[in-house]
């Protein structure tokens, strides 16, 4: 009899966000689920880690037959604690981040928690999707993206992922989905703004604000997959070498 897959479920909107409990539900129909969340959001905390002061790692009884636990950490130590404490090494056979309230498409992959909690798991040498919906609310519906979330996972688990790739995957917020869409991250940014307020005592304090800037009009990106309500699918390197750069540089006449 062939054994279940072991699936570390994780997320960056902390342990009791609506996303993880739908991650989970979608999960526990394929494999042995283990749950590993922030006891808190940690939301915009990119592939931040926790040093110089101690982290916490406590079993908790939140859904009946589920093996879960909340990290005082963010959603990298999640996935840190999970492989070297959880599993003492053993690694899981799948690892799923999210699902996040807000999308994680173009430029927001270097800033998601969601992400870099599924990009710590392929460091790990762990096959690793990370899911986020384009809905920011606690009471945003994710059942139009159960049926996708589940094929991508047994893809994965089937056919593995190349080395050293993750999979960032967005739904758009319908029920009307076309489709799956395979595309590369999407030329777009944040064009930030701060809006500088003051406290009772007069002082500057700043909250960050923005508009979304798309400057690509490529039909093959994330952007446009999600304006035309299909689900984007990037596969995403942590390589950040620029390859193409290196020729360039090579040109270069030092004068040292």
């Amino acid at each position: 009899m062939k054994t279940k897959p072991t699936i570390l479920v994780v997320n960056d909107d902390g342990i009791t966000a609506p996303g993880i409990k739908a991650l989970m539900d979608a999960m526990r129909d394929i494999g042995h689920v283990v749950v590993v969340a922030p006891d808190s959001p940690q939301s915009g905390m990119g592939h931040a880690i926790t040093i110089g002061k101690p982290l916490r790692l406590d079993k908790v009884d939140i859904y009946p037959g589920v093996e879960m636990y909340r990290c005082s950490g963010t959603p990298v130590d999640c996935v840190k604690l999970a492989v070297n404490i959880i599993f003492k090494g053993k690694k899981p056979d799948l690892c799923v981040s999210g699902i996040n309230h807000g999308l994680n498409n173009s430029i927001n992959v270097l800033y998601s928690g969601t992400m870099s909690a599924a990009v710590e798991g392929a460091i790990e040498s762990i096959p690793s999707i990370g899911f986020s919906l384009d809905d920011f609310t606690l009471q945003a519906d994710f059942s139009h993206c159960v049926k996708y979330i589940k094929e991508l996972a047994l893809q994965v688990l089937t056919n593995g992922l190349p080395t050293a790739t993750v999979l960032n995957v967005n739904f758009p917020n319908t029920a009307d989905i076309k489709g799956i869409k395979i595309c590369r991250q999407a030329n777009a940014k944040w064009a930030e703004e701060f809006d500088e307020r003051l406290d009772p005592h007069k002082r500057s304090y700043y909250w960050l604000t923005g508009v979304f800037q798309n400057n690509d009009n490529g039909e093959d990106t994330d952007v446009w997959a999600l304006d035309n309500n299909y689900v984007s699918v990037v596969p995403v390197q942590f390589d950040l070498t620029a390859h193409h750069a290196i020729p360039v540089l090579n040109s270069w006449k030092f004068n040292v």
